[in-house]
């Protein structure tokens, strides 16, 4: 008898597939491509795409990779690529997007084997002796991922909190305190040029680091926020377990592995940003680095090979949504105004904020630091809308329901929400030229009135 899971599984995707088929056979051709109801077919075929994800999220690598194909062949018999038409097309697309894909497929893998030399290192069943009793606990764990993504990759910071509490909660992990700990990395990179790659980006195209600093402001308000009710959530469903492992011997050597990863992947990006900008455009770089590091240390500590194909497959699973996103016909943007700076924190939290960031850059006329708080904050709202979310959803299996990771972790998009605003109040939003500190005057919408 056929399993009744998989049958419904096949259904629903067959009619998403359908539905895909649809829309294209629907579409109304236009010059700039088909459209349907107003909306080009890309973005409706990535929308299903989405769909899946959400509805079928114990086979989101399926649908992610079937949605690839549905928008590449779409592409291939009716709108070409930004690159050219044909399969030519395709294959310079491809080729302009390799560096990311392997940039994002060495980290994804390096970081799942960092993180299991970290937890191997048993430094997690020491950390409790550090943490306060209660939901302080995970309160204060929360600003420790906050801290170390200021300095570190947001995908290891992720993987290092996940690490220490999956110890300290036993491994019983309520959903709404994964997102907060995704929620915290991405956070914490948003305010530092060497903490997420949108604000590295930045930094390369001229953009003063301390223009992107005060994107801190809101990030500390959003983590007061969602980082209390994280936490009150975490404890309701499993206190923290207080009392370190008294037999606990920390393993040094792993630790200095996990450190020389992250130093190294933390100098090479900076040095080569600084000295060899063109090195980062044709090689992927920072994927190399961590693999180098974990090759090299291989004969004082052997990595747990094990992992790499439960990994490699989370990582094809985000690289398919990437790739779907690069596709996507987004060749503007709004005009630079903070509504528009606030939307595309929500825009990041389906598609991939690199391109987003790479036109507004273009575009010009952003308050940087608004800008660098909602492309790294904003993907946190879905689990798959960030690097960090897909490494955290790699070792807890239970995130990839988006439904539960909205109902759980709603405090994360209210607390983006009300970071934005306290942005707004304390900072207020001066458009600036790109290492220029001196502010533009304000838009008429959130000037202060005249006084007298």
């Amino acid at each position: 008898m056929a399993n009744p899971h998989r049958k419904q599984t096949l259904i629903t995707a067959g009619l998403l597939l359908l539905a895909a088929l649809v829309s294209v056979v629907a579409a109304t051709p236009q010059a700039g491509g088909p459209v349907f109801m107003g909306i080009p077919v890309d973005f409706i075929l990535f929308a299903l795409t989405l769909a899946g994800v959400a509805l079928l999220h114990e086979r989101t690598l399926e649908v992610a990779l079937t949605g690839l194909v549905v928008i590449s062949l779409y592409k291939l018999g009716f709108t070409g690529f930004k690159t050219g038409a044909g399969l030519a097309g395709l294959a310079a697309h491809m080729g302009h997007e390799a560096v990311l894909v392997g940039n994002l497929l060495g980290l994804l893998l390096g970081f799942a084997l960092l993180a299991d030399h970290f937890e191997r290192s048993e430094l997690p069943k020491i950390v409790p002796r550090y943490l306060p009793d209660g939901w302080l606990g995970g309160f204060v764990l929360l600003v420790m991922v906050f801290v170390l993504s200021a300095f570190l990759d947001n995908i290891a910071a992720a993987l290092i909190g996940g690490t220490v509490a999956g110890v300290v909660f036993r491994h019983k992990l309520h959903i709404g305190y994964l997102a907060a700990i995704v929620a915290a990395s991405n956070a914490g990179g948003a305010g530092s040029v060497v903490g997420d790659t949108t604000t590295t980006m930045m930094w390369i195209d001229g953009v003063a680091p301390l223009q992107v600093l005060e994107a801190f402001v809101g990030s500390a308000v959003a983590l007061l926020f969602f980082g209390i009710i994280a936490a009150r959530q975490q404890h309701a469903h499993a206190p923290i377990n207080a009392n370190a492992d008294p037999d606990a011997r920390v393993d040094s050597a792993r630790l200095v592995i996990c450190a020389l990863m992250l130093v190294a992947a933390v100098v090479v990006n900076v040095g080569c940003n600084l000295r060899f900008p063109e090195l980062l455009e044709h090689w992927p770089v920072l994927g190399i680095t961590v693999w180098l590091v974990l090759l090299l240390t291989m004969g004082w500590r052997q990595p747990t090979w094990g992992l790499i194909p439960g990994a490699l497959r989370g990582a094809v699973f985000l690289l398919s949504l990437v790739l779907c996103a690069s596709l996507m016909p987004v060749e503007t943007l709004p005009a630079a105004s903070w509504q528009s700076a606030l939307g595309l924190g929500f825009i990041s939290a389906v598609f991939d904020n690199i391109p987003l960031t790479a036109l507004a850059l273009k575009q010009g006329g952003f308050d940087w630091g608004f800008l660098a708080y909602g492309v790294g904050f904003g993907g946190s709202m879905i689990w798959f809308g960030s690097s960090a979310g897909v490494a955290l959803a790699g070792m807890y299996p239970q995130a990839r329901s988006v439904g539960a990771w909205l109902r759980g972790g709603w405090h994360v998009a209210v607390g983006y929400v009300l970071g934005f605003i306290a942005l707004l109040l304390v900072v207020g939003w001066h458009p600036q030229p790109k290492g220029n500190k001196a502010p533009q005057p304000l838009p008429a919408a959130i000037a202060p009135a005249p006084q007298g």
